[in-house]
């Protein structure tokens, strides 16, 4: 057995129990810090695929920036997690559709090659030797899949957007800033001028 192999059988089963702790830690936080552990992994795996990119924007992104979100979120929140695990059962039939309509969706991925064996057959694209893999698919995004990619940077705008409205909330005793009124503002409004005379005081 080569060396590549035997890497990849090492980070492939790292990266496979580190998804079965993020499932089944009791503590979140232990959750949060067993994801970044596949997420570690899963770039390695990248590696070996020769995508360094992939590699690095999952360590960039999702290590760097959505993990890291996560942590602070859950250390951040006072969550009282048995109350949220006592509604369990009332949510088991739909988490068991959706977990059947996934197992399905990925027997179909797996399975694809044997019922429909016209897929080898179909020509790859052919990338010019002298491009990194970087320059590669920069090439293919902004070439190509343009449209496409600039419609999913809309909806993610969207989804950042609906996330900042769900989430803002009036709360009474809270000061919040008023750009306009602050614009409207002017001395004679803010400010008093009292003469007071030597020796008196205010």
């Amino acid at each position: 057995m080569s060396l590549t192999a035997l890497a990849f059988y090492l980070f492939a089963s790292i990266t496979v129990l580190s998804g079965f702790m993020v499932i089944s830690s009791r503590n979140p936080v232990h959750s949060v810090l067993f994801l970044i552990l596949a997420f570690f992994n899963a770039a390695a795996l990248f590696l070996l695929l020769g995508a360094e990119f992939l590699a690095m924007i999952l360590l960039i992104v999702y290590v760097g920036a959505v993990a890291v979100l996560f942590l602070f979120v859950v250390m951040m929140l006072d969550i009282n997690y048995v109350e949220l695990r006592e509604g369990f059962l009332q949510y088991l039939p739909v988490g068991t559709l959706v977990g059947l309509i996934l197992l399905v969706e990925l027997l179909m991925v797996v399975g694809a090659w044997q019922l429909t064996p016209a897929i080898d057959a179909t020509p790859a694209l052919t990338a010019d030797p002298d491009l990194t893999n970087t320059a590669a698919l920069g090439s293919v995004l902004y070439t190509r899949y343009l449209y496409v990619f600039q419609a999913s940077g809309l909806v993610l705008l969207v989804a950042m957007i609906g996330a900042i409205v769900l989430t803002l909330r009036s709360r009474s005793g809270v000061k919040r800033q008023d750009i306009s009124a602050q614009n409207r503002r002017n001395s004679k409004d803010t400010i008093e001028i009292k003469k007071v005379n030597v020796g008196e005081g205010i």
